[in-house]
């Protein structure tokens, strides 16, 4: 059994550090929990204590919902891993360096190998920077048609299927999701995965009246309160290992943007589009009920096979999508290389969202921990989540 002592000096040490501001953090094994504690506030200034039933903007931790949803479609046999994106989306061929515009595989966008990319992840300057494409968490204002479009007309980081960068691939998957299936990605994803799973709180857009917890970030003193228009920077670090191969052969990735631009009132907007990548809100709890369904074989939503497939690694641990060791599957990065600096065994899998957020299941140990924040980055790439994961471990 995890150390609950081990777990409360890891949380409240961070929340007395001033490094996070609240947290919700959830440890299940063999599907039994170990480990339930809120803690800090929900809103710092209005002295609103963090509840475990708390609604969090879940950013990048939308990817693996988005990512279940789609390989219900291929189940279904409505969608297959090695369509060209073209056959569906017919205006979506974006151009190689070269100037050739070879297809890209729905198992390319899943992979995050489709030479696609993030404008944070571009040289300042670039065409990314001056098309107007949403990352899904600034506040431009798109259907995600348009933006999908707008995607389009920009300039791949390599040829698909040769390298890995962290990039819009499952935004475009969301495109393709609502063209095969003629619905929106909100109703795609709750009747495939988060109604089947009684996700009730995770969906792409806050009810009238809900209560979101408000976001920070990291400050010179303490965690800032976020606003609208609000401009990150990413560490080198950050950007080497999101940036993959490419970024980090150039050994120079000072000229890379790095700065991510986050508008929280994008969740409660009716004009935002639906992000695939990074759209969605929810609680701790619903993502403890995917993972572990995902644990246990993917009932009621998916297919064991589909779950293997889902877990392996199809990119190779060279690749360090999380560092050292780390490769990607469908949805996350998967821990390959037993060398690196982790307890966590191979076959791990785990992510993250850039509001704060991290979560990991370790099958081999049963082990599921997810661990939701209100502060970036420190949430999601900080201290706080190595810390957790330790802590989880102990005992």
């Amino acid at each position: 059994m995890a150390s609950l002592t081990a777990l409360d000096r890891a949380l409240e040490g961070a929340l007395a550090a001033g490094r996070i501001v609240g947290a919700v953090v959830l440890v299940s094994r063999a599907g039994q929990p170990v480990y339930a504690r809120a803690a800090g506030f929900a809103d710092r200034e209005a002295r609103i204590p963090m509840r475990d039933d708390a609604v969090f903007r879940l950013a990048s931790v939308s990817k693996s919902i988005v990512t279940a949803a789609a390989l219900r479609l291929v189940e279904k046999g409505a969608l297959g891993l090695h369509d060209a994106v073209s056959r569906w989306l017919p205006e979506f061929r974006p151009p190689c360096p070269d100037g050739s515009r070879p297809d890209i595989s729905i198992h390319q966008l899943l992979t995050h190998t489709s030479g696609l990319s993030h404008s944070y992840l571009e040289p300042t300057g670039s065409p990314w920077h001056t098309a107007g494409v949403s990352d899904g968490l600034d506040g431009l204002e798109l259907t995600l048609a348009e933006n999908v479009d707008r995607l389009a007309q920009l300039p791949l980081a390599f040829k698909p299927g040769t390298s890995w960068r962290y990039s819009l691939g499952i935004d475009v998957l969301g495109a393709v999701l609502c063209r095969v299936t003629g619905d929106s990605l909100p109703d795609i994803v709750a009747e495939l995965v988060t109604q089947p799973l009684g996700m009730l709180q995770t969906r792409f857009t806050a009810a009238a009246g809900q209560r979101l917890v408000t976001p920070y970030a990291g400050g010179p003193a303490e965690p800032v309160r976020m606003h609208d228009g609000i401009a990150l920077a990413l560490t080198q670090e950050q950007i080497a290992v999101l940036g993959g191969p490419a970024i980090r052969a150039m050994g120079h990735p000072g000229r890379i943007d790095g700065v991510v631009r986050f508008s929280p009132s994008r969740a409660f907007s009716a004009k935002a589009f639906p992000s695939g990548g990074a759209g969605m809100i929810g609680t701790a709890h619903d993502i403890l009920r995917f993972m572990e369904a995902i644990r246990t074989g993917g009932r009621p939503i998916l297919r064991d096979e589909t779950i293997r497939m889902m877990m392996r690694d199809h990119v190779g641990p060279g690749v360090g999508t999380q560092g050292p060791g780390w490769g990607f599957g469908y949805g996350w990065a998967v821990l390959s290389d037993p060398l690196a600096d982790t307890p966590q065994r191979p076959g791990t899998v785990q992510w993250g969202g850039a509001y704060g957020h991290s979560f990991f299941l370790d099958p081999t140990e049963r082990l599921t921990v997810v661990a939701l924040t209100n502060t970036a980055f420190e949430g999601t790439s900080g201290r706080f989540p190595g810390a957790i994961r330790d802590a989880a471990y102990r005992g």
